[in-house]
């Protein structure tokens, strides 16, 4: 058997790909990501038309996406995420239907389920052999882990593998095995190392940011949940890093032991690993150069799926484990509703990722946020767009205090009884505006250009045109 074809164009004809069909992407690579852009420029080439596009996640690198839109090659787009670039392009309203929007749990959740049935899958893979058993540890491409993309692997009808390191049958040490796989391609590159990764991520020198880390740190402290067994994820921003460091401090010193971090790895979970903070990190996801290493050569540093992750369709998921979790915000109201979609302009910014999906299953989801950005408060009376509802979200932690939810009254108390400055948020809010001054309500269009689904598939909220 012979899985090995000459080209892009080649496994694109034998996959039977027609018009209206869906084809599906991961974003491991994120912004050094060759691979969509070069599978849908044969696509266009070949005449197909009417398609959809599953991303796990698209960046800027894939601006060539609204060409094809304008075309007619792509008429629906899923994702979990859309940076700033390519989101603004959305924002203008060039699709007549909106993008949905799910997050990192539901996505691999609705294609398990037939929900969002995946035609032909391409999975870049930074090596392969030639059965297309497949890691993304490996080659001069590796980026880690290739949690996001086992879903499409299992379930689409045809799986194409494209690699840059193709290696003799069969590579011992795979992510994705071949029996999912259908054809395998080799390619000169499919991405490019420095948009892949960052080299390292960096604890923030900000003193803004140290302050609202320090409280973090405290806040965890203090929950009741710091003990042998607890559990951890954070994202890989400067003051989120930051709160890892004070935390491991805390860890260190206190001789606490916890089970897993979890989620999209950094360098600095990776050393709190080293440290035994930690017996494993489970990761769908690796945020740099130190994680990518650590994934390749330490065996308590473990590869998961996105179904293990947070699909709320698995039989159980990581996220329903975690204990705590830190994560941002562009806004919150005081009903404790977050937004990570939109900027301040109401443009498609982002996406939810798994944020609502940590919130719902961690028994403490905390957001570090400044108390505002360019002089616009970061509290509000009611975000643009609802990524992850309030019910969800445990402490809001800014330089300027700590509110916490009103359904969180012990949690209130401890963080009062350990002296740490709490605040009602409408109070916070209040105290930012004598800063910024009121902001005017933000005006939008007509056009729904978005619609935002909960990890349980309600449409959680919808994104309009801007003007």
């Amino acid at each position: 058997m012979n899985k090995l074809v000459n080209s892009i164009r080649e496994a694109i004809a034998l996959s039977g790909l027609q018009d209206g069909m869906t084809v599906s992407f991961h974003h491991h690579l994120r912004n050094g990501d060759h691979v969509l852009n070069m599978v849908m420029h044969e696509i266009a080439e070949l005449g197909i038309r009417d398609l959809t596009v599953n991303a796990s996640s698209l960046f800027d690198v894939h601006m060539p996406l609204v060409d094809h839109i304008q075309n007619g090659v792509v008429s629906c787009v899923l994702a979990d995420y859309i940076s700033a670039g390519l989101g603004k392009a959305f924002s203008s309203g060039i699709m007549e239907k909106p993008v949905q929007f799910r997050t990192h749990g539901g996505r691999p959740c609705d294609i398990a389920s037939g929900k969002t049935p995946i035609d032909v899958a391409f999975i870049a893979a930074p090596t392969s052999d030639t059965m297309g058993n497949c890691s993304g540890k490996y080659g001069k491409s590796a980026c880690g882990s290739l949690g996001y993309a086992f879903a499409d692997a299992m379930y689409a009808k045809r799986v194409v593998v494209i690699t840059d390191n193709l290696v003799p049958y069969p590579l011992a040490d795979f992510s994705i095995a071949e029996n999912y796989v259908d054809y395998v391609v080799q390619v000169d590159a499919i991405g490019d190392p420095r948009g892949i990764v960052s080299g390292t991520t960096k604890i923030t020198r900000d003193p803004v940011g140290l302050v609202m880390a320090q409280y973090a740190a405290k806040v965890i402290d203090a929950s009741g949940l710091l003990k042998d067994g607890f559990s951890f994820q954070t994202g890989a921003g400067g003051a989120s890093l930051a709160a890892a460091k004070f935390l491991k401090d805390i860890m260190l010193k206190k001789e606490i032991q916890g089970s897993f971090g979890l989620g999209g790895i950094t360098g600095y979970m990776v050393d709190m690993l080293k440290a035994g903070c930690f017996r494993t990190l489970l990761d769908v996801q690796c945020f740099d150069l130190g994680a990518v290493e650590s994934i390749r050569t330490n065996p308590a540093h473990r590869e998961i799926s996105a179904l293990q992750y947070a699909s709320p369709g698995s039989k159980s998921a990581a996220v329903d484990s975690l204990d705590v979790v830190i994560l941002g915000a562009t806004e919150i109201d005081t009903d404790f509703n977050v937004n990570v979609h939109t900027d301040s302009q109401g443009c498609i910014m982002g996406g939810s990722g798994g944020h609502s999906d940590t919130s719902a299953g961690a028994k403490l989801s905390m957001i570090i946020a400044p108390m505002f950005r360019a002089r616009l408060p970061i509290v509000t009376d009611r975000v643009t767009c609802i990524s992850t509802p309030g019910k969800d979200v445990d402490v809001l932690v800014t330089q300027g205090g700590i509110a916490v939810n009103p359904a969180k009254a012990e949690l209130k108390n401890r963080l009062l009884d350990a002296g740490l400055p709490v605040i009602d948020i409408a109070d916070l809010k209040e105290k930012t505006e004598r800063i910024t001054g009121k902001p005017q309500k933000l005006a939008h269009g007509d056009q729904v250009v978005a619609e935002v689904i909960s990890r349980n598939g309600d449409i959680l909220d919808k994104i309009y045109s801007v003007c």
